[in-house]
């Protein structure tokens, strides 16, 4: 008999029909706590890199069980892990939704710096709430596919700068880059455990090791040992000597490098997802003046924002913090001030951010309304787009609520409010179709309870 963690290893196996099993052996035997008041709506898993090596699956279950209110999946360039996310969410009674994040170019901001440090005109830019992959042989679902090609050139692009520069830590990109993603669609973290991999196969001696790392790192031969056996720490300085601005293979981008942000939004809305403006810190000059980014994109078609709270407060130096949270709070008032959802979350894409946000915190407690909001709003348009075919952005909300966003977010809100979907009242609504699905969600919303929609 497996024992709970040897099915938590199974969950992050990279075939699907060993963690399949898994999670249903573990939601059978352990649900999980009352949810509690933090949410995570922004991780992403081992498709686009997850610091722990962790699948949707597993994701899904250590949200579960740390009592999050919601989760949501966020993968760079693809939508692999849609469907394992939402179903483990059901098997494990977790109110959930599915994200797609990329980097674009925005025109009106070519000549500073938002959100993508030292990169002119980049902003990181999501799709949110996404019900289903796109289909084989539609236009959004070419649009993906070219989506994951474009990671993939610029990935070789990469690889090929910075092989020159490492001698036998050269890295062959198909064969020891790709295979570190499920997917076959590696994101830069990938590429740079591949470099630290290699590099332990060319030089097999401390000695060596140490060496050519010392020449490549300009670091001394004590901190390389340090390094060396701090694997997070240790890629995230190779990251920034090999990938980053002032990198051996870091290229200034242009305008071809990531689609336009106008391209992106529209293949967003196509898929009635709900494009989702991304924000760092606010001390950037694309940044400054909050309104100006978010009417600009806007304009475009975004109806939400993203921000990962952690950046915004968590600092040691008295004066940076203060820096930081004041420039949260402006943002967050001007998020608020034109009924835009907040999506907030940890990435979980690097060694030692939080599991979720503290939003019962001194720093975080004063949003924590907005945060839950935003959370639910996404959540109910999550259950909605899937079951009954009612997008945040689609043609029968315009039509419902039109230019009234308030009313709208109370009813997506109330929407993600309600108990999380168990797989049989899925099963239900799969088997009712949209129009009766949608009814009873109404229903359901009017009395706080499913009871209603059985």
């Amino acid at each position: 008999m497996q024992t709970p963690q040897s099915l938590e290893v199974n969950l992050d196996s990279f075939d699907p029909s060993v963690r399949r099993p898994a999670l249903a052996a573990l939601a059978a035997a352990a649900p999980g706590p009352t949810p509690g008041p933090n949410v995570n709506m922004h991780i992403h898993s081992f498709f686009s890199y997850n610091a722990k090596g962790w699948s949707p699956s597993r994701i899904a279950w250590e949200s579960r069980r740390a009592g999050l209110y919601a989760a949501g999946l966020c993968d760079f360039d693809v939508l692999d892990g849609l469907e394992e996310f939402l179903d483990a969410s059901l098997a494990l009674g977790l109110r959930a939704t599915v994200n797609l994040e990329t980097r674009a170019y925005l025109r009106e901001f070519a000549a500073v710096e938002i959100n993508s440090p030292g990169e002119a005109g980049v902003t990181y830019i999501m799709g949110g709430g996404f019900s289903r992959v796109p289909a084989p042989g539609t236009a959004p679902a070419a649009l993906l596919r070219q989506l994951r090609e474009q990671a993939a050139t610029r990935n070789r692009a990469l690889v090929a700068r910075i092989n020159p520069h490492v001698g036998a830590a050269a890295v062959d990109y198909e064969r020891d880059v790709v295979p570190l993603s499920p997917g076959r669609c590696p994101t830069e973290r990938h590429i740079v455990r591949a470099y630290a991999t290699r590099s332990q196969a060319a030089h097999r001696t401390e000695a060596d090791l140490v060496a050519f790392w010392v020449a490549l790192l300009g670091k001394s031969a004590d901190e390389v040992r340090a390094l060396l056996v701090n694997g997070p720490a240790f890629e995230e300085r190779i990251r920034a000597r090999l990938a980053k601005q002032g990198g051996l293979g870091y290229e200034p981008p242009t305008d071809k490098t990531f689609p336009p942000a106008d391209d992106f939004i529209a293949w967003v809305l196509a898929c009635d997802a709900l494009p989702m403006i991304t924000w760092l810190d606010g001390t950037s000059k694309g940044e400054a003046d909050p309104m100006a980014m978010l009417t600009c994109l806007q304009a475009k078609g975004a109806a939400a924002v993203n921000i990962v709270p952690d950046r915004n407060w968590n600092y040691k130096d008295p004066a940076a913090r203060a820096l930081k949270t004041q420039k949260l709070k402006e943002f967050v008032e001007a998020c608020d001030r034109v009924d835009l959802p907040l999506n907030i979350g940890t990435e979980m894409n690097r060694d030692g951010l939080p599991f979720a946000d503290d939003l019962t915190g001194e720093a975080l407690a004063p949003y924590r309304a907005t945060f839950t909001r935003g959370a639910q709003v996404m959540v109910g348009h999550s259950v909605l787009g899937r079951y009954a075919g009612f997008s945040y952005v689609g043609a029968a909300a315009r039509a419902e609520f039109g230019h009234d966003v308030k009313a709208k977010n109370r009813f997506f809100a109330a929407v993600g409010a309600l108990p999380p979907l168990t797989g049989e009242r899925a099963q239900q609504f799969v088997q009712a179709g949209p129009a009766k699905t949608l009814d009873a969600i109404r229903q359901a919303v009017k009395k706080g309870s499913w009871q209603t929609s059985q």
